[in-house]
């Protein structure tokens, strides 16, 4: 496989561009090509000589929209395809205050947590820093036409939530690369109070992670309100306890200022009854945090099982009236598997029946 021109800085383009003999000028040209969505071979400013010459070394197009699914309210869901033929997928969320994208951080996932089918088929392999961007970058080209504004300035996705497949943290290097790329002036310049992060819990990575210095919203998947239970769908809880993440969220707040979430998704017969509410508001109450209950997104190859609605709103009210922030997730592109992992799974399983 080729490098890619997306994981490049735009100082980087301007190195690269010189380096080939070309004028400064064409790196802004490059940049605000790639940045609106397009292949090498499909920038018009460009010399048809200059794109031949870069595709020699760098994939004209990294990834591409290999099928899209579309939710009755509104939600899109994408299979993206690498050049390297592996898959990833990722979640177009519409709202009135703007567009929030789900994407993927790894191609697969090593975590293991028993609620995601993300985790099925192990780790394939980290996305780089460019790959991860251009997800968002060929969703804002389809979208474009549904926003204020020309060329670069064309932005459909206002906020962005890496909660899709892959643990973000445990792709650190690239994930932090991309969230630098991210924020840029001049490129996609999503501001970082409006990026999510979510994370099962790498304490160490999350330490780091604060004094990277970005403010973005911290989310850690907690689940359950003791280590033992935790253990029993989350393997990642046998490293680290639920007192060392409650501790580095702490530090988080303390190094940015930002009030950090937590997502508890409730599982039938697990962690939703009164006692497991008395658990969470003794951990959390005081704290500056928020907590985001999820109704499970139920995964055919798992034996868990969803909580029903009226038991989620009970749970929910426990939390209110212990004085916790607490809000339940609204279900969202359910009939197009809008759990992380469901659309990448049916599509492989499909494709080796074939």
């Amino acid at each position: 496989m080729k490098k890619i021109l997306q994981d490049l800085s735009y100082a980087e383009l301007e190195t690269l561009v010189l380096s080939m003999g070309e004028k400064k000028f064409r790196a802004k040209q490059l940049y605000d090509g790639l940045t609106q969505g397009k292949a090498i071979t499909q920038i018009t400013s460009l010399s048809k000589a200059f794109k031949e010459r870069l595709c020699e070394e760098y994939e004209d197009a990294p990834v591409k929209i290999k099928e899209t699914f579309y939710s009755a309210d509104g939600t899109e869901k994408y299979l993206f395809e690498y050049a390297d033929g592996n898959l990833v997928e990722g979640v177009l969320m519409k709202y009135k205050y703007g567009y929030t994208q789900c994407v993927s951080t790894q191609v697969g996932c090593r975590m293991g947590c028993k609620f995601c089918a993300s985790t099925l088929g192990g780790l394939i392999r980290n996305l780089t820093a460019g790959e991860i961007l251009s997800q968002i970058l060929l969703v804002n080209a389809l979208h474009k036409n549904e926003v204020a504004g020309q060329g670069a300035q064309a932005r459909a996705v206002t906020n962005v939530v890496l909660m899709g497949s892959g643990e973000p943290l445990d792709n650190y290097d690239e994930v932090l690369k991309f969230l630098r790329s991210v924020t840029a002036e001049g490129g996609v310049c999503i501001s970082a109070r409006n990026i999510s992060l979510s994370t099962c819990g790498i304490v160490p990575k999350m330490y780091r992670l604060a004094d990277e210095g970005i403010p973005l919203n911290l989310t850690v998947s907690l689940h359950a309100t003791d280590d033992e239970t935790r253990a029993r769908v989350m393997p990642v809880a046998k490293a680290y306890k639920i007192n060392e993440i409650l501790k580095a969220c702490d530090y988080y707040f303390k190094k940015t200022g930002r009030r950090y979430y937590f997502e508890y998704t409730l599982i039938e017969g697990e962690n939703c009854d009164e006692e497991h509410a008395k658990g969470l508001i003794n951990l959390l109450k005081g704290k500056p945090c928020h907590v985001n209950l999820i109704r499970l997104n139920e995964v055919k190859e798992r034996s868990l099982r969803a909580t029903g609605d009226k038991d989620a709103y009970r749970f929910l009210g426990f939390l209110e009236k212990g004085g916790l922030s607490a809000t339940l997730r609204r279900q969202i592109g359910v009939d197009i598997g809008g759990a992380c992992g469901q659309l990448r799974a049916s599509y492989m399983e499909e494709d080796r029946r074939v």
